[in-house]
């Protein structure tokens, strides 16, 4: 028999609402629920508590558009011509919002979304607060004052890093405002009706500036510790690239410092919001009825290995955090070990809600795991980091990367470097590259035999390029002709501020 979901109010519902934190790289790690002795993370420990931590949680892409996008519709990037920061993802693409408004829900979005071109909906039904960012790639973007720069993968986020205030704060802060009014507001209304709701709240925090409010920073000063690994001699090509390419290979001590306790204090203000969202779910009598999901959109290196932001496949990249909470249905702290990724959350939360899955998908719903860690399940996934040219940041160099996490193994297939094979199990901080063992080609080939039996580097090459060739036409309309950009979030470049 299926749960019926009550509430301190005395509705009853067959079906429980949604509430989807949804955040932007934040390291796996940096919560205290995830083991880190540092951080003060009360509200996001208190979900794992009540509910089931998943360890082992990946993302599609270690960037921002093709992982959300992939999250969006439970399609790999590549399965939807959708890999970089300025590709648009097609509006007959049928989004894990288009199931629930199919099955009765009527999806709300308050903050990010990141979408590219005139779909900033994808299945939502209302939207507010909306994206700092411009729709089109080639729109003007809104400043960052003395913090411009710093937001993107140069050494200006590391030279630029401390206390402060960053608009990225201040726009998270309207969005918790504007979720607790939508809670306090609306939800009980269609809740006292007998209809569920789904609110995804989409927030900024703790993605990059490292500047933190003095306060915040100040509870980390001299607390954070340095990063646990250094960048080795020699290591991998690609890595040894990408930072002389993006110039942090010589990163100080101190700047390291600095930018990492800003960062736990990020942390720290996200945990603050997204208590104050579950209090006001509690206050209005709908915290035990609320399937609460906590999950971001893609890692930080946090300056591990030499390394920093995302776009490589080390878990401190591409792994997530996930916290799955709903009393008498999931049970509480519990945490599970199974491999699963952001493509197969959009089915679990539809299967939730029950609603119809996502056709020709290739995400899988874990819901009975959630229930059950004996229910059976494939420890399997994929990541993909694909590249053209174009973007600033990428130093002018295309590439196509993927990954396959299978059980305790970890493949990388790099298009001009050799391919690295880590053992997670007796390996954790893969260090060690067991792609050249002998004891470990037979290994390594069936892995690379799945990494490549639907994907194709040259393929993808080709398809980009000639993907290129019309967003190279749509970015220089935008930059001439400047469109309106819709659900925008307006701020002043004097609201940024390092002290």
């Amino acid at each position: 028999m299926a749960p019926v979901f009550g509430s301190t109010r005395g509705f009853l519902m067959k079906r429980p609402n949604i509430l989807f934190l949804f955040s932007d790289q934040h390291n796996q790690k940096i919560s205290g629920c995830y083991g880190d002795k540092v951080v003060q993370t009360p509200n996001i420990d208190r979900l794992a508590a009540e509910g089931v931590r998943f360890n082992n949680a990946y993302c599609p892409s270690p960037i921002c558009v093709p992982s959300r996008m992939a999250a969006l519709t439970a399609r790999w990037p590549s399965r939807q011509d959708c890999w970089a920061n300025d590709d648009m993802l097609r509006s007959d693409l049928p989004t894990w919002l288009h199931g629930a408004g199919a099955a009765g829900y009527q999806p709300v979005l308050i903050g990010r979304l990141h979408a590219i071109g005139p779909d900033q909906l994808h299945g939502y039904g209302d939207r507010s607060v909306g994206d700092h960012s411009p729709n089109w790639a080639g729109g003007e973007r809104q400043s960052l004052g003395v913090l411009d720069g710093t937001n993107d993968p140069t050494p200006e986020s590391l030279e630029k890093a401390g206390p402060g205030y960053s608009a990225y704060q201040e726009k998270d802060e309207d969005v918790t405002n504007a979720a607790v009014g939508w809670l306090k507001n609306e939800a009980p209304a269609l809740n006292a009706a007998g209809k569920p709701f789904c609110l995804t709240v989409g927030l900024m925090l703790p993605h990059p500036p490292y500047v933190v409010d003095r306060d915040a920073y100040q509870a980390y000063e001299g607390k954070v510790p340095p990063p646990v690994q250094q960048a080795d001699s020699d290591e991998h090509a690609f890595h040894a690239w990408w930072r002389k390419e993006r110039g942090i290979d010589a990163v100080t001590p101190e700047q390291t410092e600095t930018a990492r306790t800003a960062y736990w204090g990020l942390v720290h203000r996200m945990d603050e919001m997204i208590g104050r969202v579950l209090d006001a779910l509690e206050d209005a009598g709908m915290l035990d009825n609320t399937l609460i999901v906590y999950a971001s959109d893609h890692g930080d290196h946090l300056g591990e290995r030499g390394l920093w932001w995302k776009h490589t496949f080390f878990d401190e990249s591409v792994k997530v955090p996930l916290i799955m909470r709903l009393p008498g249905v999931l049970p509480a702290g519990e945490v599970r070990d199974q491999v699963v990724n952001l493509v197969d959350l959009s089915q679990t939360m539809l299967e939730a809600m029950h609603a119809p899955q996502l056709p020709y998908a290739n995400g899988k719903s874990f819901w009975d795991v959630a229930k059950d860690s004996s229910a059976p399940w494939l420890n399997e996934t994929f990541s993909e980091y694909c590249t053209d040219p174009v973007p600033h940041w990428t130093g002018g160099r295309a590439v196509q990367q993927r990954m396959i996490r299978s059980d305790n193994w970890k493949l990388c297939l790099y298009d001009n470097e050799p391919p690295q094979l880590f053992d997670l199990k007796n390996d954790p901080l893969e260090k060690t590259n067991l792609a050249d063992m002998p004891t470990h080609r037979e290994l390594r080939d069936a892995l690379m035999q799945k990494l490549t039996d639907d994907w194709n580097p040259q393929d993808i090459a080709d398809r980009m390029k000639t993907r290129r060739v019309e967003k190279n036409i749509l970015l220089e309309w935008a930059k001439n002709v400047q469109p309106t950009s819709s659900n925008i979030w307006r701020f002043s470049p004097e609201i940024n501020r390092l002290e």
